[in-house]
């Protein structure tokens, strides 16, 4: 017994499940900057990080004072702290011999309402 083709016509509901998202969707360049705030806090070492800086009462924190907290080593510290840095999450400043850095909100707000105002 050989079965017939069936055509299943789209109701109104099932087309407008298929129209292609257009208002408010962000541009390949947007996408880019804002991976790179979310991939800097993709790791909890780095959350961790922002978080330290971001509570310091002087609104700021030395390299020196970020290592134990975290339990990392200089190195480690340094390599996150500078992927923060790219993020724009925290700014460096060079004194003499030390790093310090200080927290940016504005990636990150921004960031935040870029997905969310829509």
């Amino acid at each position: 017994m050989a079965t017939l083709p069936v055509t299943i016509e789209p109701t109104s509901a099932d087309a407008s499940c298929c129209n292609p998202a257009s208002g408010g969707v962000i541009d390949d360049g947007t996408a880019q900057d804002l991976a790179k705030v979310f991939k800097a806090l993709g790791d909890p070492a780095r959350v961790k990080l922002l978080s330290l800086i971001a509570a310091s009462p002087e609104g700021e924190l030395c390299a020196c004072d970020l290592t134990e907290p975290v339990g990392l080593s200089q190195p480690t510290v340094s390599h996150h702290m500078k992927l923060l840095v790219e993020a724009g999450l925290v700014s460096r400043e060079q004194r003499g011999r030390w790093a310090y850095y200080s927290p940016t909100t504005g990636p990150l707000v921004d960031a935040a309402k870029s997905l969310t105002a829509r």
